[in-house]
């Protein structure tokens, strides 16, 4: 009996075993919130090479991983048959302690493609190590590259910024360059509110001897309290934002020479109100090239100034469109021909490349087609050919090209559809390609331009292989514009097409913006849409007219009144939710953030009843409200568009709201104003209209870290309330 009982045990153990095996072999796993929005990031995204880079100068790629609870670096090549070690913290630890420096716990992060010189951060300071004199330099000592805005040059000076004003040291010295530096005069920082591609407000010439650097006069724009909710008491914090329609800052151009420690201004003139965007530096330092946009954006004048003098020099051609221009690219010089360029323009309906002599004559198109370039990836060592990013295949991939400067001809060298993201050898002459796409995690090849031939190093696992998952698909409808719209629908898992479904749209559908790629965990909120297909949800994102990639026309359909041409390109989503056997069209939810959240309230608004439900975050309600660059390209002034203003004006719309909506808000938002949803709530209550409302303390315009696992949490709920 004995025996029958611990066979018994035996055989039950067995069965449980058997059975989770089925439940993980079976796909049975459910995701958590906590996996859709955490994980996702961290446990469940994909594995890959950590910092995967080319060694400068060779064919050798490098990266690091652990191995036994320490980070070693690896080294690579498409003639080696195996990888070998490149160096682990015993070696570093070592080259550091024989040049008598401190060593480290930890293996740093080392940057082994900016030059001969491996970059090496230790203990806050940045140091540059000779592989072959196995020497040290020290770059920047702590307390230098712990300063504000700290950019040092090839020439060995360093820029920062202290108490408002820029300083330039050369190691030993430092240089007060400007004196009159507050928080209304702004230096050396990004300006005209990061857009038309700014990021940074310092620019060190080729030689890295002369430094030029904004300077932006904001004491004329008006101050906007964004306020401290945790001190005691609560303290007010004034930005400064121009709204649109109002005064706006005011920008200069200094260029500081470092050896002769003077500073002039660019003559850039009137008016005042104007964009300086795109600064370059011409190959011998001696000229510095601004795209210079009128305040209306529909005038671009591509002006050369001299850098000793600030002179201007002349004018080497202009764009104009009856809607706007947005240079958001420098020009780029070729490596063996200082008296050429490249330009970035999207004038012929596509973002495409120009090559341009420094007399302002067009030498040729060099690409040219119904698709855009969305990436410069640099010269080979012959200077001869240019790597660039496109969109030829389709708007939903992405691949690598390069084209002969001399003959214009073009040739892919990526393969596959899918979303390659790539990095190009010193030389040209091999490719690293990092692609992924909705089916596959992610691969890493290592490809021989001339011969073609590729070598694969790395192949990512699924990290949801276990997961219970609902089908997905990408595909296109057809807008009533004709334009052919892209979606990706989430079916739940284990449809059954015979029972009816809850729906949830999300979208953006505003400039810089695609939500929809052919790659692993696509718009980056993937496995959140698969999340919701587990709770029986059918899940559709749309990328409509206005979002990015897809050409000047599709962008610019929104032009003067944002938000017509997305709603309609909704109605035609709609139509094919209801079309569908298996949709619930009488439970159906939609959700957006930022554009995208005003374009949600904007549908709400003007299409009642469509959605039962929608959640808006960070939105736009009224766009005299949002600031003057941004909104004024699209939507011209309010004096000059009254009509726009006044149909974007969702306030005052607020009365033909049917269904539910939750706003959310962040409460330092600096980015799209609070006051935007707190008027719109003011509105509602005086017209006895319920809204539901949720802020998030300390966040700006978007919610981050372990906060935005609760707001996804609350946005289903509110869903799983109202649909299910």
């Amino acid at each position: 009996m004995a025996i029958k009982f611990k066979s018994m045990k035996k055989l039950v153990l067995f069965a449980v075993l058997l059975s989770a095996a089925v439940i993980v072999n079976g796909q049975q796993k459910n995701l958590s919130m906590t996996d859709a929005m955490f994980n996702a990031r961290t446990t469940l995204a994909p594995q890959k090479l950590k910092n995967l880079q080319f060694l400068y100068g060779k064919e050798d790629y490098a990266y690091s991983k652990t191995v036994n609870g320490g980070v070693v670096w690896f080294t690579g090549s498409t003639a080696a048959k195996e990888e070998k070690l490149l160096l682990n913290l015993t070696q570093l630890n070592q080259k550091l302690r024989a040049a008598k420096l401190d060593t480290l716990k930890t293996m740093p992060d080392i940057s082994f493609n900016q030059g001969a010189d491996w970059i090496i951060p230790v203990h806050g300071a940045s140091l540059a190590y000779n592989p072959v004199k196995s020497s040290f330099t020290t770059l920047m000592d702590s307390k230098l590259a712990g300063q504000n805005k700290a950019e040092r040059s090839v020439a060995g000076y360093t820029a920062y910024l202290d108490h408002y004003n820029l300083f330039v040291t050369d190691g030993k010295k430092a240089k007060q360059v400007t004196t009159d530096g507050t928080d209304n005069i702004v230096y050396a920082s990004s300006v005209h509110r990061d857009e038309f591609g700014i990021s940074k407000g310092t620019f060190w010439s080729n030689q890295g001897k002369k430094l030029a650097f904004y300077r932006m006069d904001q004491s004329m724009v008006s101050d906007y309290p964004i306020i401290d909710w945790t001190t005691r008491p609560a303290k007010n914090i004034n930005i400064k934002y121009p709204m649109a329609g109002d005064k706006i800052h005011e920008v200069t151009v200094g260029v500081y020479n470092a050896e002769t420690q003077t500073v002039v201004y660019l003559q850039t003139g009137e008016p005042a109100e104007q964009y300086l965007t795109n600064i370059a530096w011409s190959p011998d330092d001696k000229f510095i090239y601004i795209a210079v946009l009128n305040r209306g954006q529909n005038h671009m004048e591509f002006k050369q100034f001299d850098a000793q003098t600030g002179r201007y020099v002349k004018t080497l051609f202009e764009e104009r469109d009856e809607k706007y221009v947005e240079p958001l690219v420098p020009a780029l010089f070729l490596k063996k021909n200082p008296q050429q360029f490249i330009w970035q323009s999207n004038r012929d309906g596509w973002n495409q490349l120009y090559l341009y002599n420094t007399d302002g004559k067009l030498v040729k198109q060099l690409t040219k087609g119904n698709w855009e370039v969305t990436e410069v990836k640099g010269f080979d060592a012959t200077g001869e050919n240019l790597f660039y990013v496109s969109t030829a295949e389709s708007p939903i991939t992405r691949n690598l090209y390069v084209v002969n400067i001399k003959s214009g001809q073009s040739k892919r060298i990526t393969s596959g559809f899918a979303a390659h993201k790539t990095e190009v050898s010193t030389s040209g002459n091999t490719v690293l390609d990092n692609f992924s796409s909705t089916k596959n995690p992610g691969t890493v090849e290592l490809l021989d331009v001339k011969k073609g031939v590729k070598k694969q190093i790395f192949q990512s696992a699924d990290p949801l292989a276990n997961y219970a998952l609902g089908a997905s698909s990408i595909f296109t409808i057809k807008g009533k514009s004709g334009d052919p719209i892209y979606c990706n629908l989430f079916k739940p898992v284990g449809l059954d097409s015979t029972k009816k479904h809850p729906v949830v749209v999300y979208w953006y559908g505003g400039s810089h913006a695609q939500l929809i790629l052919d790659q692993w965990n696509g718009g980056g909120s993937n496995y959140w849409f698969q999340y919701l297909a587990e709770q029986g949800f059918v899940v559709m994102v749309i990328d409509t007219r206005g979002s990015d990639n897809r050409g000047k026309a599709f962008e610019q359909a929104m032009f003067r009144k944002v938000g017509d041409v997305q709603m309609e390109d909704m109605m035609s989503a709609v139509d094919y939710l209801k079309g569908l056997s298996y949709t619930d069209e009488k439970n159906m939810g939609l959700f957006g953030w930022s554009f995208g959240g005003f374009n949600t309230v904007d549908f709400m608004v003007n299409h009642p009843g469509v959605f039962k439900a929608a959640v808006a975050g960070g939105a736009v309600t009224n766009w005299n409200f949002y600031e003057a660059m941004y909104t004024e390209r699209y939507m011209d002034t309010p004096k000059e568009n009254p009509e726009g203003y006044a149909a974007t004006d969702l306030t005052n719309q607020i009365q033909k709201l049917k269904g539910k909506l939750l706003l959310i808000h962040g409460l330092q938002d600096n980015v799209v104003l609070q006051q935007h949803t707190v008027e719109l709530v003011k509105k509602a209550v005086d017209d006895n209209i319920q809204l539901d409302y949720m802020i998030y303390p300390g966040h700006e315009h978007n919610v981050l870290g372990k906060d935005r696992t609760h707001l996804y949490q609350k946005v289903t709920d509110y869903f799983m309330q109202n649909l299910k």
